[in-house]
């Protein structure tokens, strides 16, 4: 059987299902070599034999963007396997097995054309249906949004290549037709993307800037939270650069990129360093973890926690090519206004107590 990534091994539990677990890029890699007695065979026949819910289509697709390597060069679908060829194959997500219903939700489009579309998503809103979520999602907008344009495809359906959490604001990528959501696949799994984030953490970091790699798995005590693993003993390998813009003494606002995509990853990463994001009640940053817990500053950050009641992480950016033209394409942008005023209290916090 071939090597698979369990991208899914999250979503499956509904543990999960409220903040439907985030940042993992939405691909399947499989590694496959071929036996010494293979015959000579399509590898179009080959993969769709050995491939869980690798349609022709899909195949098809993979091959046309490059995503199928035999030996490490790219094959086209009419190669023929030969014996102890080293297979190696990234695919997009498999076909949905949740119905999803059309709503006329708003959403914050920010660009799109006849291949993607790029969203900056509010906090609060579920990325898409599933367990305990099966209406109010960005996924049920989109599909009322594709469906009600002028010359709108019959059966046109978004395709999702990553995700943030319900409850992170920002941009997120989506693709409308199969062969940009399997190249953008591609590019997700070699990192290739960029990806940017800004979070309110408790403290300062002692270094401005940092690295932190752990493997990031669920937690062995608690399955609704995810656990470092510096021995990577368990959990997949889990890179975040880190950056102090601006150090509040008891917050600080940082920006995080991501070189991986692990569900959780920021949130579970910035907790291992022990300076968990503001107000992450599933990783311990809902409590005052820096000054005093009693008296006006009490209030002060109680107040903070009620003007933005979840973890103050924003997708701030988010850098590409062009999944059919190849252009550069960025995008960025504001942090939101519950996360600009809890800054904007503790600076005059800071003021004041000067």
């Amino acid at each position: 059987m071939p090597d698979r990534e369990d991208l899914f091994e999250e979503h499956d539990s509904p543990d999960f299902a409220d903040d439907e677990s985030v940042e993992n890029e939405l691909y399947e890699h499989h590694r496959i070599v071929a036996d010494k007695g293979q015959s000579l065979l399509r590898i179009d026949k080959f993969l769709m034999v050995r491939v869980e819910n690798a349609s022709r289509n899909k195949i098809q697709q993979a091959a046309k963007a490059g995503n199928i390597l035999v030996n490490g060069e790219p094959v086209k679908q009419n190669y023929r396997v030969k014996p102890l060829d080293v297979i190696s194959v990234v695919m997009a997500h498999p076909p949905r097995d949740t119905e999803v219903y059309p709503e006329n939700i708003p959403l914050n489009i920010v660009y799109e054309d006849e291949h993607i579309i790029v969203i900056n998503k509010d906090a609060g809103m579920v990325v898409h249906p599933g367990y305990a979520n099966f209406e109010g999602t960005m996924l049920n907008a989109l599909v009322w949004h594709l469906q009600h344009q002028p010359g709108a495809k019959p059966g046109a359906f978004p395709l999702l290549v990553h995700r943030i959490d319900k409850d992170t604001s920002g941009i997120i990528l989506v693709a409308k037709t199969e062969e940009a959501q399997t190249r953008l696949a591609r590019d997700f799994f070699e990192h290739t993307i960029q990806r940017t984030y800004q979070a309110i953490v408790w403290g300062t970091p002692k270094d401005n800037e940092g690295t932190i790699t752990g493997h990031i798995g669920r937690n062995l005590s608690n399955r609704l939270i995810m656990a470092v693993f510096p021995d990577g003993s368990h959990g997949k390998h889990a890179v975040t650069h880190y950056r102090v813009l601006r150090s509040y003494d008891y917050v600080s606002l940082v920006e995080c990129r991501l070189e991986t995509g692990r569900t959780h990853q920021i949130r579970a990463h910035m907790k291992h360093i022990g300076h968990p994001l503001f107000g992450d009640e599933r990783y311990g940053g809902d409590k005052i973890l820096k000054g005093t817990t009693s008296g006006s500053y009490k209030k002060f950050v109680e107040n903070c926690f009620q003007i933005c009641p979840r973890q103050a992480l924003h997708a701030k950016s988010l850098g590409f090519s062009h999944p059919m033209t190849g252009r550069k394409m960025f995008f960025d942008s504001e942090l939101p206004e519950d996360m600009q005023a809890v800054l904007q209290r503790w600076e005059r916090y800071l003021e004041g107590r000067g």
